[in-house]
Order: structure tokens, then sequence, then C-alpha cells
């Protein structure tokens, strides 16, 4: 019966383990000098090492003939472990053994001494998909397990494991594979199995795996009934993903701007049944690698993923465009291929993400600068929090005054006021009785600024209006033309005259209170603050 490559060739000792030297060596020294811990919390992406090396840990504490430190492999508990029927080796898959009852099971059989081994371990894989009461059941066993008893875990979403539980366990994260690494053992592999992988071949199977030496090893079983010979155009077959070529015929039309060729490139590709999602993904991929190519020229070879033969490529694509460009352009296809996700026809998005990408769409997105509106929101805090002033002096009132009168939509007419405000007095000003009829307009004209007049009330003196609310912030509002203007239409269509709405008196700060004060004793019974401005 044929065996799956990734299963023949799983790692049986620390030493066949690649890329996890910092893990492995550890491991070893602790089982030489038999001063294992009783819980481990191994963490990483997929196919990284993590259940292998939780198997190899199980086999080495109980092996009885160790070779520094790794099991001997030739042992009946050795033997017995690898087939899967040493009954004191554990493993628990916890996506679908999550509940309660099946912790508490393992916690009923951990009371029982190891039948034939040292040690009774139990492996618990994706111990993240156990529940809340499976989670407080194994805590109980974990606190104080039987001196016979160890517990590994294995997670690759360690940010989903209790604090509690984490606290007890010596955790190791297990880093992503090496492409070189994959490529070197996928040729040891290929070698032994008498399969003919070129190294362009194991280069780009490697570069698919994205650090996972599983899914490498299941694309090399893949792409050995291809052909007799695997190479790149074999595994991008076998991968259905878009040839090298094609990618940068895509790529070079992307960035001149050329929309009929990349469209049509794209379409040839979907018509030879490729894969959209992951054809994106490897644009994504290239895109980085042109982002890193613009950063740092000089140290990117060691972090960018391409074939030997690309990096030319890859340079004068990035010395034709601008790093904002390449930045909007990945941000572009990052978005498509998450909205691929998603969508029922996967070929509209993919070239509508095309036609953006050429179209200069991502040109223009870089234009907007927030830095305006961040210094205006700004300004806006530190006014609520300081308090709005009510009494400014006479040059910022002047100044306030003509800004008003330059910002207005209707400048030519800004009227001027038809009372001496210096000398005004308080029996000079009168209710205004229309100012519920303006804020029932206002509330039409503009609904989101009229709410902060609710309950206000209003004087009229010649021309100039007096505003008088409850509401401090509304004065923040009505620094705003836009708003002071639309309370001017209002105003204006109810009394038919343009009017004055910010005053600024050339008074002294307690006199100006003392005149609001008053004015507000006219207006309402009860004391509210006032805000007397003018033009807003």
């Amino acid at each position: 019966m044929y065996k799956a490559l990734y299963r023949k060739w799983r790692p049986m000792t620390f030493d066949d383990v690649i890329s996890q030297q910092h893990i492995t060596d550890t491991l070893r020294h602790q089982v030489i000098s038999g001063k294992t811990a009783h819980a481990y919390l191994f963490t990483g992406s997929r196919g990284t090492g993590k259940t292998t090396c939780a198997r190899i840990l199980a086999k080495a504490v109980n092996c009885e003939h160790l070779h520094d430190g790794n099991p001997c492999l030739e042992c009946d508990l050795c033997r017995d472990a690898d087939s899967g029927v040493l009954t004191d080796i554990v493993e628990i898959d916890a996506a679908s053994n999550n509940s309660v009852d099946d912790i508490r099971d393992l916690r009923d059989g951990a009371v029982y001494t190891p039948e034939r081994g040292k040690f009774k371990v139990y492996i618990i894989d994706e111990v993240h998909m156990l529940s809340v009461s499976a989670f407080n059941a194994l805590l109980k066993i974990m606190e104080e397990p039987p001196p016979y008893v160890k517990f590994i875990l294995a997670t690759t979403e360690v940010h989903k494991v209790p604090a509690t539980v984490l606290s007890r366990c010596q955790r190791y994260d297990f880093r992503r594979i090496r492409s070189a690494d994959i490529a070197s053992r996928l040729k040891y592999i290929a070698q032994n199995e008498e399969i003919s992988l070129t190294d362009d071949g194991a280069a780009l199977i490697a570069a698919l795996a994205d650090g996972g030496m599983r899914d490498a090893v299941s694309l090399l079983d893949r792409c050995s009934v291809c052909g007799d010979v695997i190479n790149a155009e074999t595994v991008s077959a076998a991968a259905g993903i878009a040839g090298r070529g094609y990618l940068y015929e895509i790529l070079e039309a992307v960035f001149s701007g050329n929309t009929a060729e990349a469209l049509s490139v794209a379409g040839k590709l979907y018509d030879m049944s490729k894969d959209l999602v992951r054809l994106s993904e490897e644009l994504i991929t290239q895109l980085r690698n042109i982002m890193l190519l613009k950063v740092t020229p000089e140290t990117a070879d060691g972090l960018i993923v391409c074939m030997p033969e690309e990096l030319e490529q890859l340079k004068k694509l990035a010395e034709s465009a601008e790093l904002s460009e390449i930045m909007n352009r990945l941000n572009i296809l990052q978005s498509c291929r998450e909205r691929m996700g998603r969508v029922m026809n996967k070929r509209v998005e993919f070239e509508m993400a095309l036609i953006n990408l050429c179209s200069g769409a991502a040109n223009n997105a870089q234009t907007i600068d927030n830095s305006e509106i961040y210094d205006k929101i700004k300004q806006l805090e530190d006014k609520i929090r300081g308090g709005i002033q009510t009494a400014p002096s006479d040059n910022g009132s002047a100044r306030n005054h003509a800004e008003m009168k330059q910002n207005s939509p209707a400048a030519s007419e800004e009227p001027v006021p038809t009372v001496d405000l210096k000398n005004l007095r308080n029996e000079d000003v009168k209710n205004l009785d229309q100012w519920d009829e303006i804020l029932e307009l206002f509330r039409k004209i503009n609904p989101a600024v009229a709410g902060s007049l609710v309950g206000s009330r209003a004087g009229i003196a010649g021309n100039v209006i007096f505003i008088i609310s409850e509401n401090r912030f509304f004065m923040t509002l009505f620094r705003q033309k836009e708003n002071a203007s639309s309370l001017g239409d209002a105003i204006e269509k109810v009394l038919g005259f343009r009017c004055v709405l910010k005053a600024r008196c050339s008074v002294t700060e307690n006199e100006q209170k003392t005149m609001a004060e008053q004015l507000v004793k006219k207006a309402i019974d009860s004391h509210i603050e006032t805000a007397v401005d003018n033009n807003q």
C-alpha cells in the first residue's frame, strides 16, 4: 500500500528536524540530563514540526537506549511508539475531542502508572480548540500531575490558550522553515525516492510552501506523477499557479499602465484554469520583493523570495516606480485577495483589481493629506478641554470677522452691524420671537448641526443676533464657515435680511459677562451658560 511522502519521511529523531535547532538542542539536553519538564507547549505555523517533536520527545523519555538524547528507534518501546500501539503515549486531537468529558477521561486515566515505559505522555494537538470547561479540567491535573505523567500541548493559535495553562508549561516557538532548508530536504527525499527534481523546481516548491515542510513534501508528492522531471514548469502546472513568465508579464503591464495587456494575460490564465487566488498571492509576494528592493537594495537579497534569475527583473521594476506607488498597489492586491474569499465571481474581482493597478487609481489615494484634518481635530479637543472663551479681545474679534467675510459664500454682501456694539445697552437687545421658526428651517438645511441649538434662545439688536445656548459645543461647530453660512441662510429666509451672527463687543471681559448674564435672564428663567458670538 502506497504511503504518502510526508508520512514516510516524517523526522524520527531530533537530528532529522530542520530549521528548529534552537528547540531540538534544548530538548535533547533535557533528555540527557533527565531534567525534562512535566508540561510543554509547542506553538508555530503549520508544518514546522510541532507534533513531530512532540512524538520524538515522548519516545526519547521512554527509550531504553538513547543515542545522544535521540531515541534509538530499535528497542521495543520505540518500534511500538512508531507504530502507534504503545499505550504509554496517548495522542489526543483537541479539534474533535474538545469537551470537558474528554478531558475528564484523560484525568481519570492519568492516575494509573505507565504500563511499560518510565512516563505516561499525553500529546494534545490543536489544544486551542478545547472548550473553557475542558481547559479548566485540564488545568487541575496540570497543576499537580503525578511524577510519571507529562503533557505536550501543540497549537497554531497560542493566543487562544488561557494564561493559566501557559504559565504551567515550558513554551517553545517553532519558526517557519527557511526556503533553502526546505529545498535541500526536498532534494534529499527526491534522491532517495528516485525522483528527478531540478534546483528550480525545488526552489519553487519551497517558495510555495511558505515555511511549512509538510506542504512542501505533499506538493513534491503531487508533482512526482506529473512528469519524469520535476522543474519549475511542472510545479506551476501541478500547483495551479501562473508560470513565472505570465507573472512578470502582468507585473510589467501593471507598472507600464497597460490595462489591456494585463487583462489579456489574466484572461489566458483563467482559460487555462489557473487559480486566481493563488495568482493574486504570487503577485503580492513579488510586489513585496519589489518593495524590499526599493527600500533596502543592498540587503534585500536575504529577505526576498524569488528564483535567482528573476532578481534582475524585479530590480528593473523597482527602479521604474516610487515606493508609495508600490505600496498602494500592494494594498489593492491585499484587499482583492481578502475579498476573493467572499465573492462568487473571483475573476471579476481580480480584473477590477488589475484595472485599478493599471489606471493609476492607486496613485490618487496617495495625494490625500489628512494632516490638516488631524490639526483641526486637535484644536477642537484643546478647546473642549479648556472651555470656549466668550470674551476674546478686540483684535481677535476684528480678525475673526474679517475671516468670516472672506470665507463666507456671500462675502460681497456681508452686512455691517447697524448698532454701536461698544455702547450697546441691555434694554437694546430684544428677544427674537421668530427663533423657533428659524431653528425649524435650520433643521431641514443642516440637521446634523441643528441639534447643538436645542433649547437655545436668541436676542436681536438692529441686525446683530445674539445666540444663547445650553450647549457649549455649538460655538465650536459654528466656527466652521459652512455651518455659520447655513444658519445665516435660514435667518435670512425668515427675517428677510442678512444678519450679523458673530458679535465681538469692545468691552471688558467682566462687562461682557454681566451683559450676557442679563441677556440670559431675559431670555429664560433659569441660569444657563451663554455664548455670544458673531457671524456663527
